[in-house]
């Protein structure tokens, strides 16, 4: 059992903060690297997930890569990009569950490795520039992934 269904057997529904990470892992043709998610919306989004106690933001990513697409990261490769929260970070699970979440997002270039879908989060990864992204994205991708593209269009 995970940290998170832990603590909601003592809370249930109520508001939780949610600390995860995300990464944008790119090739070496700049191509972006996105997982269509095994859900009821197939929303494409970026490889992440949940923090476990003890880890650190950029411990998730390496550990969530591997759980999804078995694709092994070297830390120390990983670029901050920046931290997400607030209000616009409400979400509410079809079970109910209220969460606030805060994104730590990374960044990792020249990656030349094939994604293998290894959990049951994943039902297809793919590649894609950045000027042709799929549809539908999670939301807060999305305004990462945008973010990034503002940040490196003035480079």
């Amino acid at each position: 059992m995970s940290y998170v269904e832990d603590i909601r057997q003592y809370i249930g529904h109520r508001p939780l903060i949610l600390n995860g990470s995300c990464v944008l892992i790119f090739d070496d043709h700049h191509r972006l690297l996105m997982q269509r998610r095994h859900e009821p919306q197939h929303r494409w989004g970026l490889l992440g997930g949940l923090m476990e106690l003890g880890e650190s933001t950029a411990d998730v990513v390496v550990r969530e890569v591997k759980e999804e697409s078995s694709i092994d990261l070297p830390k120390d490769q990983l670029q901050l990009l920046d931290i997400y929260s607030g209000r616009n970070h409400r979400a509410e699970a079809p079970n109910g569950d209220i969460f606030y979440s805060v994104i730590t997002a990374y960044a990792i270039h020249d990656v030349a490795a094939t994604p293998v879908i290894s959990d049951d989060e994943s039902d297809s990864f793919a590649w894609f520039n950045l000027t042709a992204l799929p549809t539908p994205i999670v939301g807060s991708h999305a305004q990462i992934i945008a973010d990034y593209q503002a940040s490196h269009q003035s480079k």
